[in-house]
């Protein structure tokens, strides 16, 4: 079994410790490759600086999350376009909104998720296209007004960590984006209604990610004792995933490794 993880935040400071055997658990839990996202100033060029240092293993995403919109200048708009310069950085993001927690001021999360999309639109229309690491929390009817003014811009999109409704996954599915699942899945308190929803999810839109240090599984045995999440649990996730699917899980891996792989245009996936 070779997984992709395509969303798990390996720049985390929890990571600084041990950061390869991480990597190393990763891989003997058939982990193959991880993308590493960028969500800030701060972290979008370490993410970088982490796939360099890991060829074939890591890549990165560079962007900036609405939690950080307010760090949105015009100085950070050119170094995220330097960034994007280096093949090693496969998405634009992490870029949306956020208003479950609004840490930054909802107009300045707007014009910073525009700003990000024309990022991703420039690249398209240099014959670079890249696709879009979206997040949306609380926020579906501005989020998919700016996603409008964009549509048919810009690369393929997915919208990681999905939590949301029906309505919401559906208004996904239906404008061709995919999406990601994560242990919120696994969480009884508030992932139940995904049980069911991702059984509606087209195999080939449909990828896994751990979002680590974050979204620890609430049903995986034994916890570790730190509570922190990493890659090396991603099968546990792909698991759970493919019996609410009502599918094998080497079907469930195979077909979310593919949908990665063809998504971010990663080589193929070595053994």
């Amino acid at each position: 079994m070779h997984l992709i993880d395509i969303g798990a935040n390996l720049t985390h400071d929890s990571f600084d410790r041990d950061r390869d055997a991480v990597l190393a658990r990763a891989r003997e839990a058939g982990v193959a490759r991880m993308v590493v996202t960028g969500a800030s100033r701060e972290h979008s060029p370490l993410a970088l600086r982490l796939a360099q240092a890991h060829p074939g293993v890591l890549y990165a995403t560079a962007g900036v999350h609405p939690h950080h919109a307010v760090e949105y200048t015009e100085e950070c708009d050119a170094e995220m376009r330097a960034l994007h310069a280096h093949p090693e950085v496969v998405a634009v993001g992490e870029c949306g909104l956020d208003y479950f927690r609004d840490f930054s001021p909802r107009p300045a999360q707007r014009k910073a998720f525009e700003r990000q999309l024309q990022i991703g639109a420039d690249l398209a229309a240099a014959g670079n296209p890249k696709p879009l690491f979206l997040h949306q929390r609380d926020a579906h009817a501005d989020f998919m007004a700016v996603m409008k003014d964009f549509e048919g811009r810009t690369g393929p999109a997915v919208v990681h960590c999905f939590t949301g409704t029906r309505e919401e996954l559906f208004d996904y599915l239906d404008r061709d984006w995919h999406i990601g699942i994560t242990g919120w899945l696994c969480d009884e308190r508030r992932g139940a209604h995904l049980r069911e929803l991702v059984k509606n999810i087209p195999a080939n839109r449909l990828m896994v990610e751990t979002d680590a240090p974050y979204l620890l599984p609430r049903t995986l045995k034994p916890m570790p004792k730190d509570r922190r999440n990493e890659p090396a649990f991603l099968p546990h996730i792909v698991a759970e995933l493919a019996r609410d699917r009502g599918e094998a899980m080497e079907t469930a891996a195979a077909a979310s490794t593919a949908a990665a792989a063809a998504f971010f245009r990663l080589p193929g996936v070595q053994a």
